[in-house]
């Protein structure tokens, strides 16, 4: 009987340990997860046209509430040797979640050929509010940003503002497809009439080996921009991704 109670304890003692570990391990479990696309058209004939579009995108989560999103896209287009299209677009948004509340900082980078943007620096933080999200990626949420923003053109001008950055995320995943939509509305808080909006929706085709077939759309649209520049841009673009977990 004595044997019996030491071992009963003994194992009781190592479970509880165990699951201690094993909690301990989850909350300081550092996971990075991997995506990137590349897409690219070539035509020559009546019009001749080179188009090469690739994003990156790394995220690294500590822990049951910490993430650091870092991702990157670049364009490059030539239309009949002139260049049109070369957009770099660079983003952190390091962030502290909590049941559905969540807590963003951002920083960012942008040069646009299409907008006659030479450099777009931006820095910011604010809270956002998930009104469901699972462990499938499947989430609704949104969140609001004060931003301080700094442009500089093309043509020697140069604008300095703050911006309210408004934005609702939408993610839904089911078997071999996914789903996500990324909308943003953002006006100067002294002007709103220099505002900017922007919907970014891709679908993917899961393909086997970790691979997938994108399908993107990506919408911008801002009120001023200098004389030359369209205030509308719109891309379709379909390609093939690789991710990877670790």
């Amino acid at each position: 009987m004595r044997l019996y109670l030491l071992l009963s304890c003994f194992l009781a003692v190592f479970l509880t340990s165990s699951a201690q570990a094993q909690n301990q391990q989850q909350r300081d479990t550092t996971l990075i997860v991997y995506t990137g696309q590349l897409t690219g058209a070539y035509s020559r004939g009546g019009v001749s046209r080179t188009l090469l579009s690739t994003t990156q995108a790394v995220t690294f989560t500590r822990g049951q509430h910490y993430g650091l999103p870092l991702t990157g896209s670049f364009i490059y287009g030539k239309q009949d040797q002139l260049l049109k299209e070369r957009e770099l677009l660079l983003n952190a948004t390091p962030y502290y979640y909590k049941g559905r509340f969540r807590a963003y900082a951002i920083g960012g980078f942008e040069r646009s050929n299409l907008r006659g943007i030479t450099s777009r620096v931006q820095l910011g933080a604010g809270p956002g509010w998930a009104f469901y999200s699972d462990t499938l990626g499947r989430e609704v949420s949104v969140s609001n940003l004060i931003i301080r923003e700094k442009t500089n053109f093309l043509n020697g001008t140069a604008r300095l503002t703050t911006r309210n950055s408004a934005r609702l995320k939408v993610a839904y995943s089911q078997s071999f497809l996914t789903l996500s939509s990324v909308t943003f509305y953002q006006p100067s808080v002294v002007d709103f009439g220099d505002y900017r909006f922007s919907n970014l929706t891709t679908l993917a085709l899961k393909l086997p080996h970790k691979f997938s077939v994108n399908f993107s759309y990506n919408y911008t649209h801002e009120s001023r921009v200098i004389e030359g520049k369209f205030p509308d841009n719109t891309n379709i673009t379909v390609g093939v991704a690789y991710s990877t977990t670790r």
